[in-house]
């Protein structure tokens, strides 16, 4: 402090040392800015990604330089040379069918997992039987309870988790929770207490406060998977919290969507928790690995699944490429539910594209959701997606958090990601696709209930004001940040 006194007081008794500082720090922002541009090229991001970024570097760099430092970061090379890699594995099972269809064959070509046949799948499409199921699941594990998620809320329904989970780990169940430290950030601490007396371990992924590495504060670990004794498994959208789950019906409970897993597919899912774990608790990777049964792979039905994940861990971008493949291979329909609608110019166009085509092409997207700014951002894309015949359609009252494609009613895909920037290119996500006759058929019912609870676009009045369209521009310049 007294440095910075002297040097304040040098400064300011000095005239021509007072005239030269806005100068010299005008000389540093712009360095600052230059070196935050170089970096920001030399980065593979979106085209409106890059542009947002730049526009906040170049106009107001005392803001734009240290968001950007803090937040800008994507495939960060130090941090994925830390973490390991999730590489494709081959999960004992019958062989699939559908590791010769052309989604498959590309989303493999970019890293993902092959198909694998033998697993048996239930559709999760209530707050209250996805409680239940996860309950039920907690109480008869016998050696392992591995949770994973984005958020954990401090409700009623976080609270009874915790406390079952820390009674099962009392019980000898070896229990391991894995928390988005920004999602969780309230709930990751003293909340958490009772499971880690117990003897369960919490591990927060990605702390934000210290940061880890630069850009750790942008890279969120959105993957939402639960695994039980290494052989049952669930994934889907939905958090730890009452606005997603719950015992009992909730009026404000969000509509979402998941799969309980059984069979060779959920090997995938284990692979991906442990070195998510590893990566984030600094344990061995071998170690954990060490605890799988040698087989738990067993046949247990018809389903051909694919888990596919995408991240800084992933090479590439295999989850955005495999949707791209299955919208611009499309032949009959391609419908999707989603909760936040964002897209890259590409994905876009190719909806557009197929629209104009004559493919069934339907879009279900909240009336309302819960981040206005996003509802702002997508109202240019959905409006050009209804003038080029796309069916765009409104889901309300309530929210709809579920995230799900199906194409052709052949293929379906389900999991953490929406189909936005941030879930495309930056978070770590992880979805499943089900390419097996009798999902399908499942997913299509569920899908037409979403259709009929919808309202279509309303037509854009012809006089608009300026001011929502001023703001629509913000929004869509931000977008690629959010």
């Amino acid at each position: 402090m007294e440095t910075l006194r002297q040097v304040y007081e040098s400064v300011r008794e000095h005239p021509i040392s007072s005239a030269l500082l806005p100068h010299l720090l005008t000389v540093l922002g712009f360095l600052l800015a230059f070196l935050a541009i170089a970096r920001l090229m030399s980065e593979r991001k979106q085209p409106g990604n890059t542009f947002a970024w730049l526009f906040a570097i170049a106009f107001i760099p005392w803001l734009g330089v240290p968001l950007y430092l803090l937040f800008g970061g994507r495939k960060i090379k130090k941090l994925a040379a830390r973490k390991a890699r999730l590489c494709p594995l081959l999960p004992d099972g019958p062989p699939a069918a559908s590791a010769d269809t052309f989604a498959a064959r590309v989303l493999t070509l970019n890293g993902a997992c092959p198909p694998v046949g033998g697993n048996r799948v239930h559709f999760i499409t209530t707050g209250e039987e996805a409680f239940a199921q996860l309950e039920q699941h907690i109480r008869e594990a016998k050696h392992t309870i591995h949770l994973m998620t984005f958020i954990l809320g401090r409700d009623a329904v976080g609270k009874r988790i915790i406390k079952l989970l820390a009674q099962r780990a009392k019980e000898g169940v070896k229990v391991r929770l894995l928390l988005d430290s920004l999602g969780c950030f309230m709930s990751s601490g003293g909340f958490c207490d009772p499971l880690r007396q117990a003897g369960g371990e919490v591990a927060k992924f990605m702390p934000v406060m210290p940061l880890q590495t630069r850009g750790s504060a942008n890279l969120r670990n959105h993957r939402k998977i639960a695994i039980f004794d290494h052989r049952l498994a669930a994934l889907g959208g939905r958090n730890l919290a009452s606005e997603y789950m719950g015992p009992t019906p909730l009026k404000r409970r969000w509509r979402d969507f998941g799969a309980g897993l059984e069979g060779p597919a959920v090997s995938v899912l284990n692979e991906i928790f442990i070195t998510d774990w590893c990566f984030a608790s600094g344990q061995p990777l071998e170690r954990l690995r060490a605890e799988l049964p040698v087989a738990v792979s067993a046949s247990v039905g018809e389903s051909e699944i694919q888990i596919v994940t995408s991240g800084p861990d992933v090479a590439g971008d295999p989850l955005y490429e495999g949707i791209l493949s299955l919208v611009q291979q499309a032949e009959r329909s391609v419908w999707i539910i989603t909760p936040y609608f964002i897209p890259d110019e590409v994905l876009q166009r190719s909806l557009m594209v197929q629209a104009r085509a004559g493919i069934d092409i339907r879009l279900v997207v909240p009336a309302k959701s819960n981040h206005f700014i996003t509802d702002l951002a997508r109202r240019q894309h959905l409006r050009d997606l209804r003038a080029a015949g796309v069916k765009v359609l409104l889901y309300g009252p309530g929210m709809n958090h579920a995230k799900l494609i199906l194409v052709d009613g052949a293929v379906g895909l389900w999991g953490s990601a929406n189909l936005d920037m941030r879930s495309l290119f930056v978070n770590f996500e992880v979805g499943a696709l089900t390419y097996s006759a009798a999902d399908t058929r499942q997913l299509t019912r569920w899908m037409e209930e979403v259709f009929a609870q919808s309202k279509p676009m309303p037509a854009p009045k012809s006089s608009q004001r300026l001011l929502p369209t001023i703001r629509e521009e913000i929004a869509r310049l931000l977008a690629p940040m959010l």
